[in-house]
């Protein structure tokens, strides 16, 4: 809800216009002050779309034009019919091109029809879709960074002093004060039948993040997304026009002009969706901004030019998005063509063909005739098939931007690609760090539509700012909650960039703690022989299941490119005899990456190896901290039995680490349970003093075994 006045200020009117307005669609209001609801504001919107020119051209207009036109063309009749020059073609494209128009403005009248009667429609009988926000699961526990044992044991209503046991069984010491690792923490949560999850995924406010539960049977197909990545001039524009001309339906007017950067096509009567990126590195700074919109790269590589410097980089930005490849080889049609050539380029690159035995299907092509194009969009579709991918159509929309622009009349437009969910008109919309009300919707074609479903490119108008590249949107059922969600990101926002994650070898501990047991490299080195050294030591380097993986290796400067795949992929960047420029420096701490160099082989693998010792999980030995031999036996009805035992050496603890070794064979493994001297509970009992003992869930206990009292001590690396 909101007055009538923050509606006049919202949409760029007065408050007297406002007025009028609701006096013409019949809405009751005292002052400006008068509060509309959620129906008025529709009604509003309504008539405003109604009066607004959402649609190039008026219906009346495009009536007036049609009239002349056929005026024109009655004229030219009566030209050709007296004394015309036959073989003057001017007459002729000139009648040629009024009835094309004609085609043109009848369709686009007939669009126009469409749409409002759709708008009409859709706002008469609008119906709330299903909420982004789930309701928090009792079963759900919340995890967040730096957790103590405390805090855990509170969620878990259990005492502090249980979870610390728990945790030593797990190997873990760690106080009542201390912080509990994620891992760790997991573990214990599910013997309690319950779930944990980190904080962010439960925050709708961090929705890169936010996890959204879907049931399955709300599940339908959604077409794939595809970008297509390669060597400048291997084919990949002329393979797009190709894809987009040859779906322009027969007889349809005007043909296909691509609005935007992103659009759909059809294939056996299945839609794909293609993103046009502008290259690789634009294709990479979207997944550092969060967002992971492509499901299938299409890698081209031109047939008579083979694998060069940008085909390696764009596998490279390939493989670290972690998605389906396929090959194209353009260009087969030239007679320098080389298809084997390029084959063996693709294998030494990590890529092996299906005919050589991989798993990389690979399609020959010719982009500009079309050969082989059609079996490219059948193997999108059959990988599709295999990945399954599936959407929610039933909820409010999210997804990403793809491209974004400022337009002196309406405004910041941005190029929007739905991932789950519907995106409608008059839907309250977060991008980025603002907010906002879809204005208008276009599809790829730059048609208006009310609706839009998954994996669907459309173009919006309506929000207040020009978002990035990569951005991240939801759509919400209110305004007032996209404002407030807004606002909360953009706070957040001024205390740390959400967007850039960055990496250096003092980060990588913390790292681990998280989970990872993977160090993802770029590597730029000054010549071949240099760079496969490096790469070598760096690989070989494995230090109790912590590994090296250089996903990018090359030849020449650190450039900007690197820095953007070594954000999105949580990468350090290592310079051999190479030095980075003042410009990819300046982008680099922009991202918060950090660039070490070296010229010695064993100064690099120190390094790592320092870095990686302190990712590593601690490394604990037992110490025998006393003994104690079981002498007599004790039954109480409400413990069971209790051990009467005599020290024999050292000192028992309580609650420490226990084992009951008869016969020299470890019988049992678990805690000290209680410890008793006389009538009274020790914490501890020295040497040569007799006490009882009960270990946890142990009633096994025989004259003569011995009772093994041990810590488990951390060991320096």
């Amino acid at each position: 809800m909101m007055t009538l006045q923050d509606y006049a200020e919202d949409v760029g009117m007065s408050v007297e216009e406002v007025k009028a307005l609701c006096e013409k669609v019949g809405i009751h209001f005292e002052d400006e002050n008068t509060l509309l609801d959620d129906i008025s504001i529709t009604l509003l919107d309504n008539e405003l779309q109604d009066q607004e020119d959402y649609v190039e051209g008026d219906i009346e207009d495009l009536e007036e034009r049609r009239l002349e036109e056929e005026v024109e063309d009655r004229a030219e009749e009566l030209a050709f019919n007296t004394n015309i020059d036959l073989d003057n073609e001017q007459s002729f494209t000139k009648v040629k091109q009024n009835k094309q128009s004609q085609k043109v403005e009848k369709e686009n009248t007939s669009n126009k029809k469409d749409f409002l009667k759709e708008r009409k429609k859709m706002y008469k009988h609008r119906e709330k879709l299903q909420s982004n926000e789930t309701v928090q699961d009792e079963n759900v526990i919340l995890y967040k960074d730096g957790m103590t044992v405390t805090e855990l044991a509170g969620l878990l209503e259990i005492a502090p002093v249980e979870l610390v046991k728990k945790l030593m069984n797990l190997g873990v010491m760690a106080g009542i004060n201390q912080s509990v690792d994620f891992d760790s923490a997991e573990v214990i949560v599910s013997e309690y039948d319950k779930v944990l999850k980190k904080e962010e995924v439960a925050d709708i406010s961090n929705f890169e993040n936010y996890e959204i539960e879907d049931k399955a049977e709300d599940l339908v197909e959604r077409p794939p997304v595809v970008t297509i990545m390669g060597h400048v001039d291997h084919g990949k524009t002329t393979l797009l026009d190709y894809i987009r001309k040859s779906n322009v339906v027969s007889g349809e007017a005007g043909g296909i002009t691509q609005a935007i950067g992103a659009y759909s096509v059809k294939c056996n009567g299945k839609d794909i969706t293609f993103i046009d990126t502008p290259g690789h590195a634009a294709f990479t700074e979207m997944r550092a901004r969060g967002a992971q919109i492509t499901d299938i790269v299409i890698i081209i590589v031109a047939a008579d030019d083979g694998i060069m410097p940008q085909t390696r980089e764009a596998i490279d930005h390939a493989k670290a998005a972690g998605v389906p490849i396929i090959v194209a080889i353009n260009k087969i049609d030239k007679p320098e063509a080389n298809i084997d050539r390029v084959m063996t380029g693709l294998v030494e690159n990590g890529l092996t063909p299906e005919e050589w035995g991989g798993d990389i299907i690979v399609n020959k092509i010719s982009a500009k005739s079309g050969e082989g194009v059609d079996n490219l969009l059948e193997n999108i579709l059959l990988v599709a098939e295999m990945h399954e991918y599936k959407a929610n159509p039933n909820r409010y929309a999210t997804g990403a931007v793809v491209e974004a622009k400022k337009d002196s009349k309406v405004g910041s437009i941005a190029t929007l690609l739905i991932q789950n969910g519907t995106l409608r008109l008059g839907d309250p919309i977060v991008i980025g760090n603002f907010s906002g009300k879809v204005r208008t919707l276009k599809n790829d074609k730059g048609q208006n539509i009310v609706e839009a479903g998954p994996s669907t490119p459309v173009e919006v108008t309506g929000i207040s700012e020009v978002p990035s590249a990569g951005d991240k949107f939801m759509a919400f059922e209110s305004e007032k909650q996209a404002k407030e969600i807004a606002e909360a990101r953009s706070l957040r926002s001024k205390e740390k960039d959400s967007n850039f994650s960055g990496m250096s070898l003092e980060d990588l501990f913390g790292r681990i703690k998280e989970g990872q047991k993977e160090i993802n490299v770029v590597l730029k080195a000054d010549v071949n022989g240099s760079l496969e050294a490096v790469r070598n030591a760096l690989e070989k380097i494995n230090v109790e299941g912590v590994k090296v993986s250089v996903i990018r290796g090359g030849v020449g400067a650190i450039t900007e490119s690197d820095v953007v795949l070594a954000s999105a992929s949580h990468a350090l960047i290592i310079g051999f005899n190479v030095r980075a420029g003042s410009s990819t420096q300046d982008i680099a701490k922009q991202y918060g990456i950090d660039i070490k160099t070296y010229d010695i082989i064993y100064k690099v693998v120190e390094d790592m190896e320092n870095a990686m010792k302190g990712m590593l999980d601690p490394e604990f030995e037992e110490k025998v901290i006393g003994t104690a031999e079981v002498r007599q036996l004790f039954r109480f009805s409400k413990v069971g039995l209790i051990a009467g035992c005599h020290v024999t050496s050292g000192i028992i603890k309580a609650n420490a680490k226990a084992r009951i070794i008869r016969d020299d064979i470890v019988v049992y493994n678990g805690a000290v349970n209680t410890l008793q001297h006389e009538k009274d509970q020790v914490k501890e009992i020295k040497k040569d003093m007799d006490c009882g003992i009960t270990l946890e869930n142990c009633q096994d206990y025989k004259e003569g075994d011995i009772i093994e009292v041990y810590e488990l001590v951390e060991v320096k690396r």
